[in-house]
């Protein structure tokens, strides 16, 4: 909660749950990540959290489990079972860090940067599934409020 805001003025903000933006937010997660469950698998052989994760890896490669971490919004130990389940199907290097004999740094096999680009077709896929009932200026306009949300969410001198 905001230093703005208090649960008694909170609760006299909104009468009804189910208009919240913390409700809608969450049943909205549901509902996407439903649909994705399925599309993954169907559509890159991954499930839907190994999926994100090599599509996080592609995007942020080289990076540490720390970072991947941090990139996906899991808790370390999830990153690190996500990054292991990819390097054993051959999709993610896992090489020591040159810096660091205790970590390593994850990037793209071959084969996992020929999944990384249909996984990445399939975000697009399902984002344009999820976004496309609003316009281009709709999309904008969201994309600009969730910046500004999550900029609002963040702690203060964390960039990610």
């Amino acid at each position: 909660m905001s230093p703005r805001a208090t649960p008694a003025t909170a609760a006299k903000a909104t009468d009804a749950l189910d208009r919240t933006l913390t409700y809608r937010l969450h049943l909205l997660h549901k509902l996407t990540d439903a649909g994705s469950q399925g599309a993954y698998p169907e559509h890159t052989g991954l499930s839907l959290s190994d999926g994100r994760c090599l599509a996080t890896i592609g995007n942020f490669e080289p990076l540490s489990v720390k970072v991947l971490a941090a990139q996906a919004n899991l808790n370390k130990g999830q990153a690190s079972r996500a990054a292991q389940a990819l390097v054993d199907q051959g999709l993610v290097c896992k090489e020591d860090r040159p810096d660091d004999g205790r970590g390593v740094v994850l990037s793209l096999t071959p084969a996992g940067r020929k999944l990384f680009k249909r996984t990445m077709q399939l975000i697009a896929l399902r984002n344009n599934d999820i976004f496309g009932c609003l316009n281009a200026k709709e999309q904008a306009t969201l994309s600009g409020l969730f910046d500004r949300l999550i900029a609002h969410a963040r702690p203060q001198g964390q960039a990610n």
